[in-house]
């Protein structure tokens, strides 16, 4: 009787609280059409993140990185041939030994030699002074794909890259001009006052080659399909632009229609290649110069060196990205 007393004096316990997975309401967002919240930007100085800088402003972002452009390359230079036992030495022997090649198949086994006076300096100077060119591009092809790291980390003119790689290839060249001198000495081309021309020669060769640079540069990063396709283009360049043979004594008489002989004369890669032949070589005489060779070489270094810039600031906002 006692427990059922006490267990009946027990009050009944009080329910529990209802258990719900609502939220609490957010706060309500002021909501602008697109035309306020772009001058609600400009208002506050804000701008869009990646935009491409006007043309002047990019100009002047390039000039201020000037001094990373020099080191990039300088260290890219440096590092080529960090592997290699022989090390910088393969900046001279890869076109000494490209020469070589071309010496044997063209000149003793095809005898282009025959119709070339002082055929060892023809044939070196053209090799070197193609591979300047060709090499350029070539890296051109990897300046943004082969740095995306570095174009996804940092915020900087992508420009820089393509220019700083030309800028590479042009030490390279100036490093085993010393080679090439050394030769032409040694087959009693001696050096003279002509041999000045061959700076605004190699001037205008390097705008022209920055120039493409930058157009293949826009052209892999959005296509890397092009670094697959550029050796072949290169080769079929190279042998249209009288590296290994005189286009000089092809064009003597009507063995050629009129315009396979105006895009031989002006072809780019020949103009510059025929140029430093004439400052470089005695036998070699204005007479085997095409008509306003200076006036292409120059035509070519505006066209490509300025059309070429302009093409990659272009797609400023998209390289990195996708």
């Amino acid at each position: 009787m006692v427990s059922q007393t006490t267990a009946s004096a027990t009050p009944p316990a009080a329910p529990a609280p209802a258990v719900t997975d609502a939220a609490p309401a957010p706060a309500l967002l002021p909501v602008y059409e697109p035309g306020e919240l772009a001058a609600l930007a400009a208002r506050h100085g804000l701008t869009v993140s990646g935009a491409r800088p006007t043309l002047g402003a990019y100009i002047r972002q390039l000039w201020g990185r000037r001094h990373f452009i020099t080191a990039f390359a300088t260290a890219k230079l440096t590092a080529q041939y960090s592997q290699a036992k022989l090390g910088q030495i393969w900046q001279i022997m890869t076109p000494l030994l490209n020469a070589t090649v071309y010496y044997f198949i063209f000149g003793v086994l095809m005898n282009t030699k025959r119709n070339v006076e002082d055929f060892v300096p023809f044939l070196v100077t053209g090799v070197f002074i193609w591979t300047f060119t060709s090499s350029s591009i070539t890296a051109g092809t990897r300046a943004i794909s082969g740095n995306l790291g570095l174009v996804r980390a940092l915020h900087f003119p992508r420009a820089s890259l393509p220019i700083a790689l030309a800028l590479q290839q042009l030490q390279q060249l100036l490093f085993s001009l010393g080679a090439l001198v050394l030769i032409l000495i040694g087959f009693g081309q001696f050096p003279r006052p002509s041999w000045l021309l061959a700076v605004p020669a190699l001037f205008l060769q390097a705008v022209f080659n920055t120039g493409v640079s930058m157009v293949v540069a826009r052209l892999a990063a959005r296509t890397p399909d092009i670094a697959q396709l550029t050796p072949f283009v290169l080769r079929t360049w190279m042998y249209a632009s009288g590296v290994m043979w005189s286009i000089d004594a092809l064009l003597k008489g009507d063995r050629v229609p009129h315009f396979v002989k105006v895009a031989l004369e002006c072809n780019p890669a020949a103009v510059f290649i025929d140029l430093m032949r004439f400052a470089l070589i005695d036998s070699f005489s204005g007479s085997q110069l095409p008509p306003h060779v200076w006036a292409v070489a120059a035509g070519w270094a505006l066209v490509c060196g300025v059309g070429g810039f302009v093409y990659f600031w272009k797609a400023e906002e998209q390289y990195g990205r996708g």
